[in-house]
């Protein structure tokens, strides 16, 4: 599917509203791929966005799914406690701290029902069970990681291609724990090189993902074993992309240095500095999705006040570089200069 992309560059899935049809359908017929994000979605609503899209695009679009975690213990009374002011300053109540699964099997069901062309996977690997019920469906099953030894977990469960994450990546580190201990994972460059050491045990395709904005990106990470380059952050001022005003504007204006943090989710995700995240981050719990649920609406009373100091601003390291315009410009251009780099380095090397 990835090695034959006229265009190796894969719109990644962003949930939350940037990912729609328009958008993956522009990605596609510039040549490249595109994922809906199913995180956060009813089935329902999930189900519409398929058929949208299967009629704009055809059959190159895939679909990602959260991967539930094991229900959390810890206790997350306090830390809703510190937010108080938060939720008086908005106007609004917190919500519940409670877990859930993100409607998981409802949507699993749904993408083998439709027979979904791609289905990505974040937050772990999907039951071997599940993988073998998506491939007798004809679907080619992507899992996230972060690590070499999440790789052969994927690998080991059936997955066809792994996405390899760095952490310069924006939004929540796919790692498979929930380990308060560890974010998971390093630099890019050095998680390709890692994972191909153990190509024995996992020799898989690999897309690359993490803070990639710039066609030299996509040239350096295919030079260094990647079928292709996965992007969010490139897309997320986009004109198809669902990104709302308050989160465009910030995007805009730069200026913010991006940092890890649980204090949104209780799961870590890099994202744009604001008031918020540096109030908060020290101590928030490894707890999602209740930490998730808690901030909700917290983050859509500051979104619907413009006020960007509450709001979670999952951008990439290189946030900055990222383009804005028509998706099917962004790609052609990202083409461009991946062209002109790999001349760049024949050149130097011929």
């Amino acid at each position: 599917m990835f090695e034959s992309l006229r265009v190796p560059v894969v719109a990644a899935p962003m949930a939350g509203g940037p990912s729609t049809p328009e958008l993956v359908t522009s990605v596609v017929r510039a040549g490249g791929f595109g994922f809906l994000a199913g995180g956060y979605l009813t089935a329902a609503t999930l189900a519409d966005q398929i058929h949208k899209t299967r009629e704009l695009a055809g059959e190159t679009f895939g679909v990602n799914l959260f991967v539930p975690g094991v229900r959390s213990l810890v206790d997350v009374t306090s830390y809703a406690d510190r937010l108080r002011g938060e939720a008086d300053r908005y106007g609004v109540t917190l919500g519940a701290g409670r877990w859930d699964d993100d409607g998981y099997a409802a949507k699993l069901d749904l993408v083998v029902e439709r027979r979904v062309p791609v289905v990505s996977f974040t937050f772990g690997t999907p039951l071997a069970a599940d993988i073998e019920r998506l491939h007798e469906a004809r679907v080619t099953v992507v899992v996230t990681v972060t690590t070499p030894d999440e790789a052969r977990e994927a690998a080991a469960a059936g997955a066809d291609v792994l996405c390899v994450q760095g952490f310069e990546a924006g939004g929540h580190r796919a790692v498979f724990t929930d380990d308060a201990s560890t974010d998971g994972g390093g630099p890019l460059l050095g998680l390709l090189s890692a994972i191909r050491l153990i190509g024995g045990e996992t020799d898989l395709p690999l897309v690359a993902a993490g803070g990639l904005v710039h066609g030299a990106d996509v040239a350096a990470v295919l030079s260094a074993g990647a079928v292709a380059a996965q992007l969010g952050t490139a897309f997320l001022r986009a004109d198809e992309a669902g990104t709302n005003g308050t989160y465009r504007a910030a995007l805009d204006a730069g200026g913010r240095a991006t940092a890890i943090t649980r204090a949104f989710s209780g799961r870590p995700a890099r994202g744009m500095e604001n008031r918020f995240l540096r109030e908060n981050s020290a101590g928030a719990p490894a707890a999602y999705p209740q930490l998730n649920n808690i901030t909700k609406p917290v983050r859509a009373a500051a979104t619907a006040a413009g006020d960007p100091e509450a709001v979670s601003l999952w951008a990439g390291q290189t946030y900055p570089l990222s383009g804005s315009g028509p998706a099917g410009e962004i790609v052609a251009q990202l083409a461009d200069e991946a062209r002109e780099a790999a001349s760049a380095a024949a050149r130097r090397f011929g």
